[in-house]
């Protein structure tokens, strides 16, 4: 009788891990939802400087609730009190907690050691990987991302992660200064393989108050800072699209 005793117990502890398994990855999908819905996302921003505080505080007026962070959390007192009761500051690990997304923007020869000290807990999240490699500032890695492009390289460095390519294309100050215009919306390039995980990248991005151009993460070196094309520029959406052979 012991046998079928255990084999009922093993069947229903696979069950029990396999539901595990899909809650975790449906995690991303409930706050998408909820968003959509009219609900605010918890989202953590790793690097608070000016892409992170800019980006994070166009998704706080949008109505989410974001935690902010750095290796000097009481350095962003000013930022978050000037946002209000939505904004708050902790650490990289406390913001990692935190956040159902998580957007990293940080110097990309940061990015291996932000994946390795956060593995467990950025583990089955969508995070939007805002980080670009500059020659001058990030030393040998620039190499790997250009030889390998730099979607590859990130997914390398944040395995685990429900990665996405994104807020990286042009600054902080054409995101502050372009969010909502008038008129057609600036595009915004995303670079992705998950497509849950790209369908709550663009949800964040129209909520910054931009309109999202989406393509395979293959396809993010087309708009990073090693001979992509599309660095740097600032397009409406419609020429955006057509710059990247979109026609739907």
């Amino acid at each position: 009788m012991t046998k079928p005793l255990a084999s009922h117990d093993r069947r229903a502890f696979l069950r029990i891990g396999g539901a595990a398994t899909l809650f975790s990855f449906l995690t991303p999908l409930a706050a998408f939802a909820q968003t959509a819905s009219g609900g605010g996302m918890k989202i953590g921003v790793v690097g608070s400087g000016r892409l992170g505080g800019t980006v994070g505080g166009l998704w706080v007026k949008a109505g989410h609730q974001v935690m902010f962070s750095s290796r000097h959390p009481e350095e962003l007192v000013r930022l978050v009190e000037g946002l209000g009761p939505k904004a708050r500051a902790g650490t990289v690990e406390q913001a990692v907690a935190f956040g159902e997304v998580i957007l990293i923007a940080v110097p990309y020869s940061a990015l291996p050691q932000v994946g390795r000290d956060n593995a467990k807990g950025l583990a089955g999240k969508v995070v939007l990987d805002a980080c670009n490699p500059v020659a001058a500032r990030d030393g040998e890695i620039v190499k790997e991302a250009d030889a390998n492009g730099v979607g590859p390289t990130s997914a390398k460095y944040l395995p685990g992660t429900r990665l996405v390519r994104a807020f990286n294309s042009f600054g902080s100050g054409t995101f502050a200064s372009e969010s909502r215009r008038a008129g057609e919306p600036i595009g915004v390039p995303i670079a992705g393989d998950d497509p849950e995980a790209m369908k709550v990248a663009a949800k964040l991005v129209r909520d910054a108050g931009f309109e999202p151009v989406a393509v395979p993460l293959a396809r993010a070196k087309e708009f990073s800072p090693s001979n992509g094309p599309l660095f740097r520029q600032a397009l409406p959406v419609k020429e955006l699209r057509q710059r990247l052979g979109i026609t739907q």
